[in-house]
């Protein structure tokens, strides 16, 4: 075992005609967890994830016919995925008698699950089910035949697609072909192919010492069952509820086979981890344990740890449906336009600012337009204060999928003019404030597992130089590299993050924008002569906004916003020395 603690309890069950060799851990009278391996596995497989949930629930494993330790059929049809299911039910009834159990299923454990699944009746046996990397062979008939029946450009394109996945089934129907291969090679080096392929560590007890026979006695799940189920499929709805794992780095099923299932599955819940078809479960197996914890509590009405939103709304409409939006500065200007754009798009919201009143207006108008929507005063230059915020804001309503870095300041002075404590302020709120967000939520969302997308405010002064802007452009230009710096990493972790570069915009942040060697009278004047020069621009914060929502549903890089900024971008890389010469003007004085 991967993991210290008691060694799971050994026993038989009679499944439909075959002995199952199951394994039983954690206390029977909390719920039952069952766990059904895939193609060529064992119950090994499922190590890490059934340490993880051991200590809370009653956790399952079982060789399934033909593998591991329980029974070989002798012949191909005693492979049928009726009969696996009816394998299925009979480890649930002995060990669950009096309760439904949780199913959680991966590769062709998925696929035979969803067999008993869509049993009619299968809800007063089974709780929920968390189906991983194995769809329903029926459901993928029928989403063939939607497709074959109108051959649109991207349908065409989701088929080819899944048959250039689906390669491996071809060949497991060529007589002799896929058992001489496991037999003559492959099964020996099957840890590598894991290790090179799909990103996993050799691990004890996988691959398990009878691969091979049970690679090649399971070819037989394929022959059995693959082409009746995918040319004469049947209707199999479902009222269990299904929890979907979506893996972004899936070698073998596409995300397109999981479109149409809301068809067949009222209560539907999805979820995409970073991972790939074996290194879920073998490599991140205690976010798969973290998924399944959370959802067998909200099916036994249990309070959820808030960390799975996904598993939580499905109600919600919209591009951004489901998702949690983190909006600093939200209290006005560009936060306050992201933050009712991404409200009218289905995402529920976090909300900081230092004014918060104007924080809380912002939540109003967003529950206005349905969204869940709570207001925090955070000043973002206190790095403690942005940690205790997120902790908060993971607490209440889980970690977030996008995180927008908006709170900033303008100041305008040139180097000599801009004193040490003007540099200060301008560096903690528009750098070291985004440096404070990008950590404290990129940590969360790292350890989530499920990807997500960080939007960094930068400015086109980043890369568009002034004598004046001194200070604000410094600031502005490191947001601009931190993004750049901070998305080699997270891409790793599939993390998007995109540097937004607005030119001018009208907002109130002209209003407070300070300005070196003025006094207070001269200030305001100064103030108000830059803020009807903003207004005449009129570029409202709404279309920035928009940009926003484009950059993180296409994960843009670097977005300039407004002409002046995407003008300024070309002529930074075909004339330079042009924008040094301009940048000797005293503009905006």
């Amino acid at each position: 075992m991967t993991a210290a603690g008691p060694e799971p309890r050994r026993r038989e069950v009679t499944g439909s005609g075959v002995r199952l060799a199951v394994w039983e851990q954690g206390d029977p009278g909390r719920p039952t967890v069952l766990l059904v391996h895939g193609y060529p596995d064992t119950h090994r497989v499922w190590d890490d994830v059934a340490a993880a949930l051991a200590g809370d629930h009653h956790v399952v494993r079982y060789d399934v016919r033909g593998a591991g330790a329980s029974q070989k059929p002798g012949r191909r049809r005693d492979y049928r995925l009726d009969l696996l299911a009816d394998d299925l039910f009979a480890v649930a009834d002995a060990v669950s008698p009096d309760r439904p159990v949780h199913v959680v299923a991966h590769d062709w454990g998925s696929i035979q699950s969803w067999e008993a699944v869509t049993r009619p009746g299968a809800e007063e046996r089974i709780a929920g089910y968390t189906s991983i990397s194995g769809p329903c062979l029926d459901h993928v008939g029928h989403w063939m035949r939607r497709r074959m029946a109108r051959p649109t450009p991207r349908h065409v394109g989701q088929l080819l697609d899944q048959l250039v996945h689906s390669w491996y089934i071809g060949a497991f129907h060529l007589p002799g072909v896929a058992p001489a291969a496991w037999r003559h090679g492959l099964a020996r080096r099957w840890g590598t192919v894991l290790r090179v392929a799909e990103g996993v560590s050799p691990r004890p007890g996988h691959p398990q010492t009878t691969l091979a026979d049970d690679a090649v006695r399971g070819i037989d799940l394929y022959r059995a069952n693959m082409l009746p189920r995918l040319l004469r499929p049947r209707r199999r709805p479902t009222a269990v509820p299904v929890q979907l794992i979506g893996l972004s780095r899936d070698h073998y099923v596409g995300a397109a086979l999981a479109e149409d299932l809301g068809q067949w599955v009222p209560d539907l819940r999805r979820h995409t981890l970073d991972a790939t078809h074996w290194s879920a479960l073998l490599e991140k197996g205690p976010v798969v344990a973290r998924l399944v914890g959370d959802f067998v509590a909200h099916r036994e009405g249990r309070p959820v740890p808030q960390t799975s939103r996904a598993a939580q709304e499905p109600g919600r409409q919209g591009r951004f449906a489901g998702k949690l939006a983190v909006v600093t500065g939200a209290g006005s200007g560009i936060g306050r336009a992201t933050a009712l754009a991404f409200a009218e798009q289905g995402a529920d919201l976090a909300l900081c600012d230092l004014d918060l009143a104007a924080a809380e207006r912002t939540a109003a108008r967003a529950a206005e337009l349905g969204a869940t929507a709570h207001a925090w005063r955070v000043d973002v230059s206190d790095g403690p204060a942005v940690d205790a915020f997120a902790a908060e804001v993971a607490a209440r309503q889980g970690v977030p999928d996008i995180v927008v870095n908006n709170a900033g300041i303008g100041h305008s002075g040139t180097f000599l003019q801009t004193t040490e404590k003007e540099w200060q302020r301008v560096l903690d709120v528009n750098l070291w404030g985004v440096i404070h967000g990008c950590r404290a939520f990129g940590a969360l969302m790292t350890e989530r597992g499920e990807g997500g997308h960080i939007v960094n405010l930068a400015s086109a002064a980043a890369y568009l130089p002034s004598k004046v802007l001194a200070a604000y452009a410094t600031s502005k230009a490191a947001v601009l590299m931190l993004s750049d710096c901070l998305r080699a990493e997270m891409a790793a972790h599939r993390i998007g993050v995109t540097a937004i570069c607005p030119g001018v915009v009208n907002t109130s942040i002209t209003r407070t924008t300070t300005f070196s060697g003025l006094d207070e009278a001269q200030q305001a004047a100064r103030q108000k002569r830059v803020s009807k020069m903003y207004a005449r621009r009129n570029y409202p914060p709404e279309k920035v906004a928009r940009q926003i929502l484009r950059a993180v549903a296409e994960r843009r890089a670097v977005v300039p916003v407004t002409f002046e900024a995407r003008a300024a971008r070309v002529a930074g890389r075909i004339a330079p020395g042009l924008l040094r010469a301009a940048a000797r003007l005293d503009l905006g004085r």
